[in-house]
Parts: structure tokens; sequence; C-alpha cells
């Protein structure tokens, strides 16, 4: 089974992929624009072949050159796993009659216009939204939506260049900030909790399932630098509170002809109970929220995606034993980390229940936490119990500061 994996270097996680594929059997023929000298040994070893390319956004550019690269060999699969490379690699599936999600399909996971319109067609419950292009459409579709609005780009992923405008010159602001984007989608904006709806899918038919609560919503989160963001997957999927939710999750990957792969999605349940689509993309959540997953279930979710995508099987157990929580933290002030103060505590108190700790170190550079969700470094805690996963992920959130200077 010949597989080519677009990026298989970055994002970091992309690593886990192409060794998720080597184990179930794959050929792994990785596309990217790093330098194969840069390459850890660990990732070289589970590719059979890796071509660089000037630049992996290029797509017309990329497909030519891995024809060329590949010619005399079979191709089963093409995939990719970082959202800006999801077209590209239907456009390569289409050419060479390689079987996959198409590039209309992937399309309805990427335009999150066209996403919406699909997903009302079927019945299911969307914000009302406008495609806009310029800034006197933006203005157009305000006066249509009325405020509070949501602002944010057709193609982007998370919260990037995303604004809540709950006046015309916040709407202004956000215009001024977003020259750079081309097209956007101006929506109603939902006022509720705020969870996801994941998967790993075989041909539509999600094989694994997982709800994780964002606390706050991730576009708070990403305005309030003092905040640490925390994300807890829900162990119990069968409680009601939740049902109506992944009820709209599944519909929504039937009415966007979800093939084979994860998928990643976001939606809303308001204070009057309604559910309500977000967005989705076909391509696992970043964050570490993979991670979590695993955590959750001790199982190894990068090895299923790859069995799940190429040979269409999923074999590990789905029992979920835990809620897993996962905390970002920030540091106080800017340059490099100076101190740590509470973790040595919060390990003594909790240090049983946690299964990952990865804050920056002092002598480290401060992250752009604008740019990153990742911020400064993140614990993953877990326990059986909703109550305990949640005090443990505030008690990290409060208790434990990082400080930064010089």
């Amino acid at each position: 089974m010949n597989v080519v994996f677009l990026s298989p270097a970055y994002p970091p996680e992309m690593q886990q992929y192409t060794r998720g594929l080597a184990e179930v059997g794959a050929k792994v023929f990785g596309v990217g624009d790093s330098h194969p000298q840069s390459l850890p040994r660990e990732l070289r070893a589970h590719m059979h072949d890796y071509l660089q390319v000037p630049r992996i956004m290029d797509e017309n550019d990329v497909i030519e050159r891995v024809g060329v690269w590949l010619r005399g060999r079979s191709v089963d699969r093409v995939l990719a796993n970082w959202e800006p490379l999801q077209i590209l690699a239907a456009r390569m599936r289409e050419k060479w009659g390689v079987p996959g999600m198409s590039v209309d399909t992937t399309l309805g996971f990427r335009d999150k216009q066209l996403m919406k319109e699909r997903v009302k067609a079927a019945g299911l419950r969307v914000p009302h939204s406008f495609r806009v292009r310029s800034p006197d459409e933006s203005w157009a579709a305000a006066e249509k939506i009325g405020y509070p609005l949501i602002w944010k780009p057709i193609d982007g992923a998370g919260s990037a260049d995303t604004y809540r405008c709950d006046s015309p010159k916040d709407l202004e602001r956000a215009l001024k900030k977003s020259r750079h984007i081309r097209e956007a989608s101006v929506e109603e904006f939902i006022d509720g909790e705020e969870f996801t709806y994941d998967t790993v899918c075989v041909q539509g038919r999600p094989m694994f399932e997982n709800v994780a609560q964002y606390l706050p919503r991730p576009l708070i989160a990403r305005t309030e630098e003092w905040i640490s963001p925390v994300i807890i997957t829900v162990r119990d999927l069968y409680q009601p509170y939740l049902r109506d939710g992944i009820e709209l999750g599944r519909g929504v990957l039937k009415a966007l002809n979800m093939g084979s792969g994860f998928t990643h999605m976001e939606w809303y349940k308001t204070a009057k109970g309604e559910v309500v689509f977000g967005e989705i993309g076909c391509r696992p959540g970043g964050a570490h929220l993979v991670d979590q997953m695993n955590h959750t279930c001790d199982i190894d979710l990068f090895r299923e995606w790859a069995r799940a995508s190429v040979w269409h099987s999923f074999e590990a157990p789905t029992v979920r034993k835990y809620n897993a929580a996962i905390v970002f933290k920030r540091a106080l002030g800017e340059g490099r980390i100076t101190r740590i103060t509470g973790l040595e505590d919060y390990k003594r108190r909790f240090g049983r229940w946690i299964v990952e700790e990865h804050l920056l170190r002092p002598g480290t550079h401060r992250r752009d936490w604008k740019q990153t969700l990742l911020s400064d470094g993140h614990l993953i805690v877990r326990h059986p119990e909703w109550a305990e996963a949640h005090k443990m992920a505030f008690a990290a959130a409060t208790d434990i500061t990082m400080f930064a200077g010089g």
C-alpha cells in the first residue's frame, strides 16, 4: 500500500501520523518543504521515501513535481492532516484516480460558507451568515444579521483572524485588522457553551466519537491574555445533555459526505437547549486534542487514523475511561521565562492524575499567545469523574504561575 503523505514533519504532530501509517503497513512517501537532513531520525525511519518541494502551498508546482517523482510507481492513497493541504491532497487524488474524497467534497469542509449552506440544506441548524469579499459587503451583511456578529475567514482554522463584533465600531476595527483576508463569513453570534464533536470515520461511518468542552470559548481565550484556556474531553458521551449535539454531528457527516479519516467539529448549546452547528474540518483537532483523546481511552488514534484511512478498519477499543483535561499556561511578563511557582505543590496534590506536563522552563523565550493556543506550555490531567477533572484543571489554571522578564 503506497501512501503519499503531505507535510510529514510540520506541524510537529504530523510526525505521529507518519509513524501510524508505517505501523499499519503502509509505504509512506512523504512530501514537504523541510530539508531532508532537518528531519528527525525517527521520522525518516517511518518513510519509504521523501521529496522536498520548494513551496508546499504552491499546489500546481507540488502536483507536477510529485508526479515526476512517482512516475512508474503506483499510488494507493494521498493523505493530509494539516488543514491548508486538504484541497491539494484532493486534487492529487482526482488527477491520479486515487480513492478518497473529491475536491468538491473537501471544499465542503474548507469553505465555511459552503459548509454551512450544505449543512443547512440537510435541515440542520446553522448560524445565519453571508459570504463577503469587501468592506462594503461586510457592512451590508451586518445590516441583515444585526449585532453581535462574528467575522471570520472563509478558509481559516481555529479562531485566528476571527472577531466578535458587538457594534459598528467593533466591525470597523475588525475590518482594519483583516485587510489581508480576501474572503470572509459574517455570521450570527451564537451565545452558548461550546463543544467539539470529533470522529475517526471509515467511509463516512464514525468508528470513534469524542466530545470535549472549551472553557472558556476559544474566542474569549484568544482575546484575554490572563486566561489559562482549558479543554476537557467528556467520558460519558451518552448523557442526555450531549445527545442532541452528537446527533447533530452525525447529521453533519452525512450532509457533507464524509469519507475516511479524522473530523473535528465545533458546536454550541444555548441556554434554551438548542444545539447549533459551528464549523467542521476533515482533519484532526489541533492543540494536543488527539493526545487528550488517547488519554481518555488509553489508545493510539494516530495509528487508528492510519488504519481507517489506509485499510478502512478500526481496531482499538473505544471504552472511555477518563475525562481528560488540558490546561494551557501563559506567563506573566515578556521575554524569557524566569520562574514557575506552584508547580511542585500541584504535583504533590494531584500527581497520580497528571499524564503530561510540558511547561516551558526558565530561560526559554515566551511564545506569542496570540498566534498559538499552545501558549507557554501545557498540562494534561485525567480522572474518571468529571467534577474531579474539572477541579484539577482549574487548580492548574489558578495555582500555577509562570513569570517572564528581560
